[in-house]
């Protein structure tokens, strides 16, 4: 499975302008909205975000991953953000968080979803490609790394 197929340019962001958790879900909810995959963006904001009231999503190591199971997407998409100053996304290791990937998914997309957190979660899991994904020139340089999963 190619991660880029859920993704595309247009929905990968590299200098975040959001400070905080909130405004950084809201920003990715925005560029995600894009797609034309994403049917009603106020309810996948609301459903990113009480997704992520359960427990953070930031997984450590730099790196989270806000995602919600949602109606209101009708198929599955994927955003990418980037900071350099990295953010308090309340993450497992306490430290700031510099790579967001929003992942929405529609309600009956189970396995696909557990799938996608997979492998992205794999990706993430390497030193090495959390440096390649901040030091990435342009979007397609990130789809390339998305899609470099054995």
């Amino acid at each position: 499975m190619k991660l880029s197929k859920f993704c595309d340019e247009s929905l990968i962001i590299f200098g975040l302008n959001s400070t905080s958790k909130n405004a950084v879900i809201d920003e990715l909810v925005e560029l995600v909205s894009n797609s034309t995959m994403v049917k009603d963006r106020d309810q996948l904001l609301s459903d990113v975000k009480e997704r992520e009231n359960l427990v953070t999503t930031g997984v450590g190591y730099g790196v989270a991953f806000p995602h919600a199971k949602t109606r209101a997407v009708k198929g599955i998409v994927i955003g990418f953000g980037r900071t350099s100053q990295g953010i308090d996304f309340d993450a497992m290791d306490h430290k700031p968080v510099h790579l967001f990937f929003l992942i929405a998914a529609p309600e009956d997309a189970i396995g696909a979803h557990l799938n996608v957190m997979a492998r992205l979660s794999y990706l993430m899991k390497s030193a090495e490609n959390r440096k390649k994904m901040m030091e990435a020139g342009s979007p397609g340089d990130i789809l390339a790394l998305m899609d470099n999963v054995d």
